[in-house]
């Protein structure tokens, strides 16, 4: 923009000085209206040269001969010195995506993280870390470090958290049970790592975790187990139900039995026994009686003589 206004300037003298070296009145007149329109346009570049966009989720970072000024630009459209340059910084939530999956992450091809564990192993994991640039920094960022922070200080920070605390952890852990501590201390070492650097950590997100052929392996045999094993459990106390509802159903049986056999007295043998003498007696047919000696009677059918 001051280059242009700088243009107009050179051209509406240069115009000027044509004008008066002319005698001809026409050439005077369009002489005029070039020098005219030459020294609006200058009016016009330098008011829009004051002003500065910032787009959204974006801050204004000021130059002014390459000295960096402080203080920051909001979003929307900012009056500023005509002789500074604004370089527009990013400052909403990023992902930066390390993974073995191609053109997945910012980087082609495979970018998972390689790294030992404690038992030895090693592992590839795929991470995403969820950032932001701190707006207050950002003129401090672009002094040291550039817009390119991503690449210097994100992507390494990265990398060497992870490397520094999967070396107190076994595969297993990182893998299962403690997953969450991995990265909970992965945390901690990147924050310290972003501290002072302008970058906000939000999150880490561990979205894989890649182990070798014969762990892996070790690891669902282990699982397949631990179900069979669970499985079995069942089965015991699924048959101990049912064992135990047998008991209940003879003991039942049993405690019936007893009290039946209870209740059957020599009083109630001779009632039976002359409620069916009564019965035989209403019978046409000839039937024989006869008494054992203890006041029970012996039926027979027809005697046949």
């Amino acid at each position: 923009m001051i280059a242009l206004i700088i243009f107009l300037l050179i051209v509406a003298i240069v115009v000027n000085q044509l004008r008066k070296g002319t005698p001809n009145t026409a050439t005077q007149k369009l002489f005029s209206v070039i020098r005219n329109a030459a020294f609006i346009g200058v009016i016009v570049a330098a008011i829009f040269s004051c002003i500065a966009q910032v787009g959204a989720g974006e801050v204004g970072v000021q130059s002014l001969f390459g000295s960096v000024q402080e203080g920051v630009l909001r979003s929307g459209l900012n009056f500023v010195n005509p002789l500074v340059s604004v370089n527009s910084m990013d400052i909403r939530t990023q992902a930066y995506t390390m993974s073995s999956l191609r053109d997945e992450g910012q980087q082609s091809g495979d970018d998972a993280i390689a790294t030992l564990s404690s038992d030895g192993l090693t592992l590839k994991l795929d991470v995403t870390v969820w950032y932001r640039l701190n707006e207050g920094d950002a003129p401090q960022v672009y002094r040291t470090i550039g817009t390119d922070y991503v690449e210097k200080i994100v992507r390494p920070a990265v990398r060497t958290a992870i490397r520094d605390v999967s070396v107190g952890y076994s595969a297993t852990d990182i893998y299962s049970i403690k997953r969450e501590d991995f990265v909970r201390d992965v945390t901690k070492n990147l924050e310290a790592a972003f501290n002072g650097r302008g970058i906000i950590l939000e999150r880490v997100l561990l979205r894989n975790v890649e182990l070798p052929e014969k762990v892996r392996a070790a690891i669902d045999e282990k699982i397949a187990s631990e179900q069979r094993a669970q499985q079995m459990v069942y089965v015991l106390q699924k048959e101990k139900q049912e064992a135990e509802r047998k008991r209940v159903e003879a003991q039942g049986i049993s405690d019936y039995n007893k009290i039946v056999s209870q209740s059957i007295t020599d009083q109630v043998l001779q009632l039976k026994g002359i409620e069916a003498t009564l019965e035989l007696s209403k019978s046409p047919n000839s039937k024989m009686v006869i008494m054992n000696g203890k006041n029970m009677p012996l039926i027979f059918g027809p005697s046949g003589f």
